[in-house]
């Protein structure tokens, strides 16, 4: 999205292909995304292979003759791989101009956001979660199912009055704010990045976080309370203490626990963390409070080293992500 606006702003004309739809078995879900400008360039995917090449020629006819396209592929087991599926299936795709500016601004300032596409007709509608409360034109049906899109965020195609109707949604970025300048927390932000997190990291040792140490990192300095609050977490948010010492892990537990993030994660033994329940409990908090830690943090994997533990608490965080909240 702020792609595409960074484009139209260049003088550049943009179009946008949506996957509406798949059958069988498809790389990328339903409502991923490939924007291409007039000059061929683009960002994002609509599958693991050669559709781009395709869906990229489609987009560049439709910049050019203003006609909105839906593109269907089917193919077999055995052709599969030639058009990126990773087996036989079939996967549809929404190919639009996108030249107003003000709406996608609209979508970024918004979020969450969702774009319900008529494609019989082309005629689309905009919601903001924040106007859910103005849908009474809409059908019992397709409010249900945009309320369902908002609270999944998942993208959902419907029937509608006989019509089939796309639901597309914009969330917010993922966030994970770690803990702790330490070897874990070197190997986990470069995989939370890659898994599509803006991550955080909160040290107040300055010789602890370094740019030498984490390169291209955002990191905040201050004391971890301090710097929770100014995180913000919300239902998007995963923390994760990771220093090994309560002067540090506790007061940003503290925060943690009286946010909405998704996943709460705190490194050490059962011994030091029954320690640190005992130390919580003191301070007032429940003990369904308290069972929102993930500790020891990480999936059991018998992981050993510091990239090991990084990957068993990646594992953790996307799986309570979508075990626990379907999707978020």
């Amino acid at each position: 999205m702020e792609q595409a606006v960074n484009w139209i702003n260049e003088g550049k004309k943009v179009a946008f292909a949506t996957v509406i739809g798949t059958w069988g078995s498809s790389p990328r879900p339903v409502g991923s995304q490939l924007v291409i400008n007039d000059q061929g360039a683009f960002v994002g995917s609509v599958s693991g292979g050669c559709i781009e090449g395709a869906v990229i020629g489609e987009a560049l006819n439709t910049i050019s003759d203003g006609e909105n396209r839906i593109l269907s592929f089917g193919v077999t087991n055995d052709e599969a791989w030639e058009v990126g599926l990773a087996c036989g299936g079939d996967i549809r795709i929404l190919v639009e101009n996108s030249d107003n500016i003000k709406i996608l601004q609209r979508i970024m300032d918004e979020m969450p956001f969702a774009i319900i596409t008529n494609l019989n007709t082309k005629n689309k509608i905009y919601y903001s979660e924040n106007n859910l409360n103005s849908i009474d034109d809409l059908s019992d049906n397709l409010s249900n199912h945009l309320k369902m899109a908002f609270k999944s965020n998942i993208p959902r195609l419907i029937m509608d009055n006989e019509e089939e109707i796309f639901i597309q949604v914009y969330n917010k970025p993922l966030r994970c704010a770690i803990i702790g300048a330490v070897h874990i927390s070197q190997a986990l932000i470069p995989m939370a990045k890659v898994a599509g997190f803006d991550v955080l990291l909160i040290d107040p040792r300055g010789s602890f976080a370094t740019e030498e140490r984490f390169p291209n990192v955002d990191i905040n300095d201050g004391w971890p309370d301090d710097a929770m609050l100014k995180f913000n977490a919300d239902n998007r948010s995963a923390v994760v203490t990771l220093t090994h010492d309560p002067k540090l892990d506790d007061p940003a537990l503290e925060i943690a626990l009286k946010s909405k993030a998704f996943y709460i994660g705190s490194l050490g033994s059962r011994r030091t963390h029954a320690a640190r329940i005992e130390r919580l409990t003191d301070k007032g908090y429940s003990k369904e409070e308290l069972s929102r830690i993930n500790a020891p943090v990480g999936l059991d994997i018998g992981a050993k080293s510091p990239s090991e533990i990084a990957v068993s608490i990646l594992a953790e965080i996307i799986s309570v992500k979508y075990t626990e909240h379907g999707a978020i």
